[in-house]
């Protein structure tokens, strides 16, 4: 019987040192990240109404420590009204956002932006419908609404300082999955360049990684 007790003890530390063995070797996903984003448009008028983009983007993430996201794309902006402009778009997206892990994604946006003046703030409300092709997975939709106040800081300068809230509903989740808050600076450096800087904090349960501390640059040149 003695034996029989020892074995069992045996075999149970065993076990126990196995399982804490694997789990040390089990690589931890951590769920939030610190990236930088540089985003670049170059804007070609082709009427008084319509202009065509060219859109660049690389994000650098996982402590700002390597390439986790590289975007190209086009689209067409169409001024419909003084307050209204719709700028359907085109993007090849190439995402890395975990070690071993390489997706592709097609996707196609319509973004439709409300832009308004109250005394010196400006205001714009942005919507935007994706479909998003990402195979072999399941052809998603998904809806954004960003809302960005605006305000001189140094008008003599062209120096402005803006606010937004931007959050996204997944049809593919049927849920609101993320919600992005930025404040910034943008600067208006000539009649061909507008530079943007920015600090965005991102919250998303779903995605990996999903809560992100983000500082990004903008680049807005018009030939």
């Amino acid at each position: 019987m003695k034996t029989l007790i020892n074995a069992g003890t045996v075999c149970l530390l065993v076990l126990l040192i196995g399982a804490g063995n694997v789990a040390a070797q089990t690589p931890r996903i951590d769920h939030s990240d610190t990236q930088q984003w540089n985003e670049v448009q170059i804007s070609v008028p082709l009427s008084k109404q319509v202009d065509f983009m060219f859109l660049g983007t690389v994000r650098l993430g996982r402590d700002v420590r390597r390439p986790v996201d590289e975007r190209v794309g086009i689209a067409f902006s169409f001024k419909i009204s003084k307050y209204l402009t719709v700028a359907p778009s085109y993007q090849h997206i190439t995402t890395q956002p975990l070690p071993g892990l390489d997706l592709r994604e097609e996707r196609l946006s319509v973004p439709a932006t409300i832009r308004f003046k109250i005394g010196d703030f400006v205001v714009s409300d942005r919507n935007v419908i994706e479909r998003r092709f990402r195979p072999p997975r399941p052809v998603a939709s998904r809806y954004r609404n960003r809302l960005q106040i605006e305000h001189p800081l140094i008008a003599s300068k062209k120096l402005n300082w803006f606010v937004s809230d931007e959050i996204f509903y997944d049809w593919a989740v049927d849920d609101w999955v993320r919600n992005r808050f930025s404040v910034g600076v943008n600067k208006v450096v000539n009649k061909h360049l507008t530079v943007e800087v920015f600090y965005l904090r991102q919250n998303d349960g779903r995605a990996l990684p999903g809560d992100l501390n983000v500082i990004g640059t903008s680049w807005r040149l018009r030939p």
